[in-house]
């Protein structure tokens, strides 16, 4: 499974961006998927998880309300939508596909990883 993210950019705060991950190879429909982001001189943390259905979402506190994970099987893709965006939300983002089918966060399978879209919110 090959995974590749796109969307990233530079916004000022307030703003909003989508990302975009396109999956090919494998079967989409039976992973969950995840967005994961990793800001300078931090740990890589969780931030929106989706089911395989699409069903159930998972979101870190730190994004609750502001971010909105969705995704179309059809075309084989996860998004976020990233809106009201803070300068702390400035990192290199990465989806993953999750094994497990949930989606739940920091709970997962995570066998396949894009290559990262780098998002930078300027204040």
């Amino acid at each position: 499974v090959q995974l590749q993210a796109s969307g990233g950019g530079l916004v000022q705060a307030g703003g909003s961006l989508r990302l975009s991950c396109a999956a090919s190879g494998g079967t989409f429909s039976s992973y969950a998927m995840s967005w994961f982001r990793q800001a300078p001189g931090k740990e890589r943390e969780s931030v929106a998880g989706i089911s395989w259905s699409g069903g159930r979402t998972y979101y870190a506190d730190s994004v609750k309300g502001r971010f909105t994970i969705s995704r179309d099987n059809a075309k084989n893709t996860v998004y976020l939508q990233m809106n009201s965006l803070k300068p702390e939300d400035t990192a290199v983002y990465y989806c993953a596909a999750d094994l497990t089918g949930w989606g739940a966060l920091g709970r997962g399978d995570y066998a396949y990883w894009g290559q990262g879209t780098q998002v930078t919110v300027s204040s």
